[in-house]
């Protein structure tokens, strides 16, 4: 479809493969299948979860949220649940809103969801971008219990004066689509790749050693990293500007591509089911995505 080669992804991406649903698969659809997963994994009902974030940028439907879609998939009676745009991010401020309701005892258990079907929402005439995203969900129950474990800490940042380096220019109001629309590129993602890499190694880095300061822990103690599956320098250079060992980083994206909110839980998941994390592990979670928006959530296993 494009000028490209497998040289060309691999080098530049660290990208081998990725996952595409099908036509009739939905975000609403994978997120489900990750959600049963993490029940199981938990050990509880549905009827437990009283709080649902769904992180996406690809919602089933403009109105209602996703969230809704998928309380009434799963028979979710006792939820209040919606959306959070936040990109890349999306699973990491989902976390971040989650942690402090549950602390406060507003909320007991939370399902937290990260998901995206980024194929109906990538030109595959870009060359910059086609290349890059592929679709998945992630999810992950978080609720009040014992013990040490738990989140210690969570930032959250973003900056909108940069959000032309990666967005989607139509499709909103400000410009909704016209009768006469030609579908040119412009209601996909659009991304200055070069710009992008070098705010996110910056504050990537930076969210990284905020929620390491605020819970006093040093780059050291970390055990394991599960950063955004975006670019492979990008990861690499984030480990090297945190000065942690390249084998306590996960990385997954030669498998999936870009999932954008589905990454960091995606590979937590994996990470987890492949016993890389032990309990008591300090684990690094850190993400940046469209907005710009950038965050981190630093928690013990």
């Amino acid at each position: 479809m494009v000028d490209t080669s497998d040289e060309w992804i691999v080098t530049r991406t660290g990208i081998r493969e990725r996952h595409i649903a099908s036509n009739g698969c939905h975000s609403s659809d994978m997120a489900v299948a990750a959600s049963k997963q993490a029940l199981e994994m938990a050990g509880c009902s549905g009827d437990e979860i009283d709080l649902l974030i769904v992180g996406t940028v690809t919602p089933d439907y403009r109105l209602p949220s996703t969230a809704c879609v998928i309380q009434e998939k799963m028979h979710l009676p006792n939820a209040v649940g919606f959306d959070i745009v936040a990109a890349c991010t999306g699973f990491i401020n989902g976390l971040s809103i989650a942690a402090p309701l549950i602390e406060v005892g507003r909320y007991s258990k939370a399902l937290v969801i990260g998901v995206e079907k980024l194929s109906s929402f990538t030109n595959y005439a870009d060359r910059n971008t086609c290349v890059l995203f592929g679709d998945a969900a992630g999810a992950a129950v978080v609720s009040r219990e014992e013990g040490e474990g738990g989140v210690l800490s969570t930032f959250m940042k973003s900056d909108g004066n940069m959000r032309e380096l990666l967005w989607a220019e139509v499709g909103g109001t400000v410009n909704p689509y016209s009768p006469d629309f030609s579908f040119d590129g412009r209601d996909k993602i659009l991304m200055n790749g070069s710009d992008v890499f070098k705010v996110a190694v910056k504050e990537m880095g930076r969210a990284a050693q905020n929620v390491l300061d605020e819970a006093g822990l040093k780059p050291s103690d970390i055990a394991m990293i599960i950063p955004h599956q975006a670019n492979i320098r990008i990861i690499d250079a984030l480990a090297k500007r945190l000065k942690v060992d390249p084998e306590k980083v996960y990385i997954n994206i030669d498998k999936y591509g870009n999932t954008s909110a589905a990454s960091v839980p995606l590979a937590l998941d994996q990470a987890n089911r492949a016993g890389k994390i032990k309990p008591g592990d300090n684990v690094l979670m850190v993400a940046f995505g469209g907005g710009l928006i950038w965050g981190a959530a630093l928690v013990r296993w």
